[in-house]
């Protein structure tokens, strides 16, 4: 008995795609361990609970940076929790995984993310690169010879491609993403109030008044953080307006990614791009009012992908369902 599932191991979220199942897991990627012992307390959902709320015994941390693993022996921990509850009621069947990696993984970083697969169980593991994933996974014709262009926004990078007949043509991946637009908030709240705040509150910010342009009916929201100066707690009102500022210093910095991707790419893809548009995938394609910014910098059209945040692992699910259409977007097959 065999059982395919494609895997989008992202810096902020792992999702698991199962064939005939779906999505059957989507948690944080997060683990938490005691330092002393070096056991593993939690995972996931868990875990996040408890960043920046843990003992000094115990430490939470994101075993991904910049979308490739920083710490293998707790990424191979999390790999494991998430095949085991994908596959907890099939302990005894094959199981192949199809594993995305940034378009800018090495070949060292590339083989830790396939060893780590192995030792959590896996009978076959195959490598895609994140923007061919999300790609089939918003369901562009990649086989085709036409140019295609995806740009995936995820926690730690953000790829931007243009993929034709199952190869990728032109792209580029750089290490401003959701992340970066967190800590953009929170840099910007501790310079102008005098706060620090955790990152999952500048998070919350993000995603409650988060705007690229100004172009919007202001929105406020109330936070808490600690004040520099006097070292106590305080409540702050902030305006959806003011957000934009720090905001769209990142997405300038996606915008000109994208624009020198379009630059380099051949005259007969760009002409197919400009027709059928530039498609948004990745967590980040939700930030409020950024296909509209995209569009108007690039003077293409863009598109959000349905349900972005899992394209990645739909798209790397459906290489297996479709191996002998889409076997070329595997990166062993190069």
């Amino acid at each position: 008995m065999a059982r395919d599932i494609g895997i989008d191991l992202g810096t902020a979220n792992t999702i698991v795609y199962m064939k005939g199942k779906g999505i059957v897991a989507n948690e944080p990627t997060v683990v938490a361990k005691n330092k002393k012992t070096g056991k593993i307390i939690a995972v996931g959902s868990e875990a996040k609970e408890m960043l920046g709320r843990t003992p000094g015994r115990i430490i939470a941390t994101k075993p991904l940076s910049g979308g490739v693993i920083a710490d293998y022996t707790i990424a191979n921990a999390l790999i494991d929790y998430f095949l085991n509850k994908a596959i907890k009621k099939y302990p005894f069947c094959k199981t192949r995984v199809v594993i995305s990696v940034p378009t800018c993984a090495s070949k060292v970083e590339r083989q830790a993310v396939k060893d780590a697969t192995y030792a959590a169980g896996a009978k076959s593991v195959f490598l895609i690169e994140e923007c061919k994933a999300s790609a089939i996974g918003a369901g562009m014709p990649v086989a085709s010879p036409v140019g295609n262009m995806i740009v995936d926004i995820g926690g730690g990078t953000t790829d931007i491609a243009v993929i034709s007949l199952g190869g990728i043509v032109v792209s580029r991946s750089i290490g401003v993403a959701g992340n970066s637009i967190d800590a953009a908030i929170a840099d910007y709240i501790k310079k102008k109030y005098n706060m620090t705040i955790g990152e999952r509150t500048a998070e919350n910010i993000k995603i409650q008044i988060g705007y690229a342009s100004i172009d919007h009916e202001e929105k406020k929201m109330s936070f808490s953080g600690m004040s520099i100066f006097e070292g106590l707690p305080q409540n702050k009102e902030i305006s959806s307006y003011e957000m934009v500022e720090p905001i769209r210093q990142q997405v300038n910095l996606i915008i000109d990614a994208i624009k020198s991707v379009i630059e380099n790419t051949p005259p007969e893809l760009l002409a197919d791009v400009m027709e059928d548009g530039i498609m948004l995938a990745g967590g980040g394609a939700y930030l409020k009012n950024l296909a509209q910014v995209i569009s108007s910098e690039s003077t293409m059209p863009v598109k959000i992908a349905q349900d972005p945040l899992t394209c990645v692992a739909r798209g790397a699910g459906k290489v297996l369902e479709e191996i002998k259409v889409l076997e070329s977007s595997l990166l062993e097959n190069q």
